[in-house]
């Protein structure tokens, strides 16, 4: 699955969400416990963290009013429909309590228990039980009961209602494919069972991967019934965090203040130092960037959720270089040349040393080295088994089109024609366009680019009919492992696109690869990921890697305790405090 927040400048296209290194530094680690004790692959699940409160952040101060900048609207913040990374941010920090939450630890993102306070799977992770915790209560007082868990599970399978929502439990738990939910089905949901505060869930596959989707707002508990009317839950969600709503204008605004229900000492992540956050989303980028810079008035108690410009950059760095904070993310773009119709592996490569990457980057209106960094692997940095090999040999981000030119003319398709889209009217896409064909015809290629409408980007990008034979993709994990990469983007699915194999990759053995390493012991999983990038990228070349995104925030002067979420490309909204 991917994150719903689209960048779509340039000529890559990504769905942003995240899994990197906070702080410009660090790594996402993962969990090493067995099935039995509660793991999903590395250091990453710390057991030990089961009871709060959450440990004090060393010189953090408690009230004053945090203030946040953002350029996206919260288009709704019913949790079963939350998928941005912006309203999964400020939902799993501040409001709805999940089964698993992260932590962050220096730069590095950890899983520890949220609402359930341990977790175990069967041999062949396709049962997986979770012991919940007791006490907790919706802001309204109302005691969090087994029916609200089981409402809040039986909602995520409908795909109708959440149209905006991620789909793992149809994905992967018990008839996943035929339960529409609780609306559509009109039935109770048959793969849940409880035996006092022991949840089981039962999967119709392996999902090693279990006790990260449990991070996810879709999976906590949700009153049954009129209480959480999709119509209007969505604009004032029960809170069982810190914070509640206060006034939410959609799309504009919302301010959260304090949930006098939420018990700190039940909650081992969240500390909620300020008072109130107020945020608001329909600022440009340059308000934004003026704001943080210029650190005045509200200004110093004000961070921004969104990268700064390029050309704000130098003057950032020279006003408040320690009010920066910067992080890779798990976005990797890429140009996806059709596996269908480019069956030539030298073609492949040709592409990959005649792509303009530099030139394309700065075109785009990066930050080269920091919003933009150079990568050769299919897994971003910082991903637990990452191995670091470079199948071309030109650094991810080295051009030769002579060489390319070469390696072209030893095929025999001198000439060979590439159809990539780009949007018309879009500045930045059109300039980077024109460094892409500028590239391509010096190394031998017919480029042909293919003009659209913004409106029409995602429809053309999905059509597997469409008339290009190269698209202009990404990909951002929902959590840090492996599986969250090749099961998507690289298994064999009808028409390619049933999963997010925008290249329309299919071999047998990958497939068969892919299956084996699902099934290995967590422990020993991360290093088959890497394994298999290594073996995917060597072997075939499906796909020319143009850079890792990178996230650079700032935040106003009397900001404390901000980092840059390795899971989301977010600040980590659960340490933020306000220096009084």
């Amino acid at each position: 699955m991917r994150w719903k927040k689209p960048v779509i400048a340039a000529a890559a296209l990504a769905m942003m969400s995240a899994a990197a290194c906070g702080g410009g530094g660090g790594s996402t680690s993962i969990p090493t416990g067995s099935p039995s004790e509660g793991g999903a692959a590395g250091k990453a699940i710390d057991m030990t963290s089961v009871d709060g409160p959450a440990p004090a952040i060393p010189g953090a101060t408690k009230g004053g009013t945090l203030y946040t900048m953002y350029d996206l609207g919260l288009p709704t913040m019913d949790p079963t429909d939350s998928y941005y990374v912006h309203s999964t941010a400020i939902l799993s920090s501040y409001v709805v309590r999940s089964l698993t939450q992260y932590v962050y630890r220096d730069g590095d993102a950890v899983l520890i228990p949220d609402l359930a306070t341990s977790w175990k799977s069967n041999k062949d992770y396709t049962k997986w039980t979770f012991t919940l915790r007791p006490g907790i209560k919706f802001e309204n007082g109302d005691p969090v009961t087994n029916d609200d868990w089981l409402y809040g599970i039986e909602r995520s399978f409908d795909r109708d209602t959440f149209t905006l929502g991620p789909s793992y439990s149809n994905d992967y738990f018990k008839d996943g494919d035929t339960y529409k939910g609780p609306y559509a089905s009109n039935k109770k949901y048959t793969g849940v069972t409880f035996d006092g505060n022991k949840m089981t869930i039962q999967m119709s596959r392996p999902f090693p991967d279990m006790a990260y989707w449990g991070s996810f707002p879709a999976m906590s508990p949700i009153p049954p019934g009129d209480a959480s009317n999709p119509a209007t839950y969505k604009n004032h969600p029960l809170s069982t965090g810190p914070y509640k709503f206060g006034k939410f204008d959609p799309g504009v605004s919302l301010q959260l203040v304090r949930n006098d229900q939420w018990d700190p000492n039940t909650d081992p992540g969240r500390h909620a130092y300020p008072d109130e956050i107020d945020m608001t989303f329909t600022d440009n980028l340059a308000t934004i960037d003026q704001t943080v810079i210029t650190d005045t008035g509200k200004g110093q108690q004000t961070l921004s959720m969104q990268n700064l410009a390029a050309a704000d950059y130098p003057t950032a760095v020279q006003k408040g270089q320690d009010r920066l904070v910067t992080g890779t993310t798990s976005c990797v773009y890429y140009w996806g040349p059709d596996y269908r119709k480019i069956t030539d592996k030298k073609v492949r490569q040709a592409i990959g040393w005649a792509y303009p990457y530099i030139a394309a980057w700065k075109a785009n209106g990066e930050i080269v080295n920091v919003t933009r960094i150079p990568s050769t692997t299919i897994l971003p940095p910082g991903l637990p088994g990452r191995v670091v090999y470079d199948p071309l040999g030109n650094k991810g981000k080295v051009t030769d089109t002579a060489k390319a030119k070469q390696i072209l003319k030893s095929a025999g398709k001198l000439g060979y024609e590439l159809k990539f889209l780009y949007i018309r009217g879009d500045d930045q896409s059109e300039a980077v366009k024109e460094q892409i064909v500028k590239s391509l015809t010096k190394a031998g290629f017919k480029a042909s680019p293919v003009a659209v409408g913004v409106n029409q980007y995602y429809t053309v990008l999905a059509d597997p009919d469409a008339d290009i034979n190269v698209r202009s993709t990404g990909w951002c994990s929902d959590w840090p492992t492996g599986l969250s990469w090749f099961e998507p983007v690289f298994r064999t699915v009808p028409g390619g696109l049933a999963g997010s194999n925008y290249t329309f990759f299919s071999e047998k053995d990958v497939d068969q690869r892919i299956t084996q390493v699902e099934k290995l012991p967590l422990a020993k999983q991360p290093h088959a990921w890497g394994e298999l990038d290594k073996y995917i990228m060597t072997k075939y070349y499906p796909m020319i890697i143009v850079g890792v995104a990178g996230d650079v925030f700032m935040h106003g002067s009397k900001v404390g305790g901000m980092q840059n979420d390795p899971i989301l490309a977010m600040p980590t909204f659960k340490d933020i405090y306000i220096k009084q």
